[in-house]
């Protein structure tokens, strides 16, 4: 009884009247779990992203700078030979880990079920494909990383159960951890909750919810008590995924960073990519619409683009600095979908707690084939032929 008048206050306080009514008229479990959830969310917050964030992205205006990048092709023999070995004396320590961001469902793939569960033509799932490098990794090594696994709570269930049924595909199951991200609230342009089957109607909180996903459900801890020191995050719709990557990690500590990111060069000045920057002297990722035409045609003495590094969510980070972001308010951004307001963080927004970071440039077509779409352009068939092709050239 006492939740119950809280979660009307509550409601009357931030004027939700339509949940407010559905509260009124339900009974029995249903509306204990009404209850229930809406004294989980931060109305506080909710509101002020309702208020604040679109006029923000709208007006904010920032100093936006080029950041160097190390192109891995232009690496000599010796240097990487060097860099490989500071990477593997860490793998082979136990203090590296992969985190592969899955909380999305397969829909825009025509596929019902979250995203890793679809299956490709060549009779693969995309789980199956990033769990055969770990087993690579260890054919050649003896050994491979822990890997944690970020879920939503709309495919968490379907997640672990597929896991399951398939037998971790030879993995050690005590070596595979998943855990939540969490939701928001959509609201509607006049900034009131949706009901949806008598609950408030939520979404994903973007990819950047990893972080507080890292830290709420106990990972980090988990990690630490591992004694792991390097975290390499990235979706799970990229099948060319080089999660695993001695190189990428020995130059990230040979250049004493704790953030570095995996880029592919721009196809074209057009390309409407995120690309890497500084923005008022710190590191992040600029969109498309906010390079003028210049930044955007603009090349170096060598002829290459000045901002041609595309973002392809594939990030290294020294565990410390995971709380380090949390410790500070992710910034969201508004996307509308259906009519419906919706916030999300991106996992680079929490990169600007550091003055610079490293950026490796690698090559598109060994690295970067992402699934996005059912047909067309970044869709299961262009992948696989990207995959297929790569597997031909490894043989």
């Amino acid at each position: 009884m006492q939740n119950l008048e809280l979660a009307q206050n509550i409601l009357k306080k931030y004027k939700q009247d339509e949940v407010l009514s559905v509260l009124d008229n339900l009974d029995g479990n249903e509306k204990e779990e009404l209850v229930e959830q809406i004294l989980k969310i931060d109305f506080e917050e909710i509101t002020k992203l309702y208020e604040n964030v679109k006029i923000k992205e709208q007006s904010q205006k920032c100093e936006i700078k080029p950041i160097d990048s190390i192109d891995k092709d232009k690496l000599s023999k010796i240097e990487l030979e060097e860099l490989e070995k500071i990477g593997l004396n860490i793998i082979k320590q136990n203090k590296y880990a992969v985190v592969t961001m899955a909380g999305g469902q397969g829909t825009r793939l025509g596929w019902d079920g979250p995203k890793g569960t679809y299956k490709l033509a060549n009779g693969q799932y995309i789980f199956q494909i990033l769990a055969e490098k770990f087993k690579s990794f260890e054919n050649q090594y003896g050994t491979y990383p822990y890997w944690y696994i970020m879920t939503s709570e709309q495919n968490h269930n379907q997640t672990v159960n597929f896991f399951e049924e398939h037998n971790y595909f030879g993995l050690d199951k005590s070596k595979v951890k998943f855990f939540k991200q969490d939701k928001l609230p959509v609201l509607t342009p006049e900034g009131k909750m949706v009901i949806e089957e008598n609950k408030i109607k939520t979404a994903s909180n973007g990819n950047g919810a990893v972080y507080a996903g890292l830290i709420k459900e106990k990972m980090i801890d988990d990690m630490k008590s591992k004694k792991i020191e390097w975290l390499y995050i990235s979706g799970v719709d990229n099948i060319m995924v080089k999660f695993i990557d001695p190189v990428f990690l020995g130059l990230t500590v040979k250049n004493n960073m704790q953030i570095a990111s995996k880029s592919v060069a721009k196809a074209y000045p057009e390309e409407k990519v995120g690309v890497f920057c500084k923005k008022d002297g710190k590191p992040g990722i600029v969109e498309y619409i906010e390079l003028t035409e210049e930044m955007r045609n603009d090349k170096n003495a060598g002829g290459d683009l000045i901002y041609g590094d595309a973002n392809i969510v594939s990030h290294l980070l020294n565990i410390d600095i995971i709380e380090k972001i949390t410790a500070q308010k992710m910034q969201y951004h508004l996307e509308i979908k259906k009519g419906l307001y919706k916030f999300e963080a991106f996992v680079f927004d929490g990169f600007k707690v550091m003055d610079n970071m490293l950026v490796m440039r690698v090559k598109r077509e060994e690295e970067f084939a992402p699934i996005k779409n059912q047909n067309g352009v970044d869709s299961p068939a262009t992948a696989l032929e990207i995959y297929e092709k790569s597997k031909k050239k490894d043989n």
